[in-house]
């Protein structure tokens, strides 16, 4: 593990303040949920909790549908890393974060055509032409996204974007019958 150089102190109410520096560089906003763990030398360990992993395998098979039904590749994200692929390398993508454009389909709830260049990962190591994107929310919360998209001069359209919604809307009923 990293050492950071930074010490802090809890205070009365057992409270620890997480440096801002550290916070940016994990991509913790103010009030994200972290699980705390701890493992057997006694290290406590604070992880960005995101529920939709707890879906990952699930995911992955609704992605390959999607992606055998369509022809198309498709990506589902937790709110801002990828966690199932299909019709991509899945190691060009997998755990990679959404690209600035694609989180904020996530932050703004509202599915969108992209029907330019544009990368999925905040790399841009993977550039696509088009994509259907819409967001998974479960309480009013996004939590994630669909993504369907062409990698070739493929138009999206309607149904892609409805496919999207689908796909999200069951994954987050998915995800309130968990809670």
């Amino acid at each position: 593990m990293k050492a950071t150089g930074v010490v802090r102190r809890i205070d009365d109410l057992g409270r620890v303040v997480i440096p801002k520096e550290i916070r940016r560089t994990m991509r913790i906003r103010n009030g994200e949920p972290l699980e705390i763990y701890v493992d057997r030398e006694g290290e406590v360990i604070l992880k960005k909790y995101a529920p939709i992993s707890e879906l990952s395998n699930y995911a992955q098979e609704y992605a390959d549908s999607l992606n055998e039904a369509l022809g198309l590749a498709v990506c589902i994200a937790d709110h801002d890393e990828i966690i199932a692929v299909s019709g991509i390398a899945k190691k060009d993508l997998l755990r990679k974060g959404l690209s600035s454009e694609l989180e904020e389909v996530v932050s703004s709830k509202k599915s969108i055509l992209i029907n330019h260049d544009h990368s999925l990962d905040n790399d841009g190591r993977i550039s696509v032409k088009n994509s259907a994107a819409s967001p998974i929310i479960v309480n009013n919360e996004a939590i994630g996204a669909v993504i369907i998209t062409s990698k070739d001069q493929t138009n999206l359209g309607d149904l892609e974007k409805k496919l999207a919604d689908t796909a999200a809307s069951f994954l987050a009923k998915q995800m309130g019958a968990k809670s």
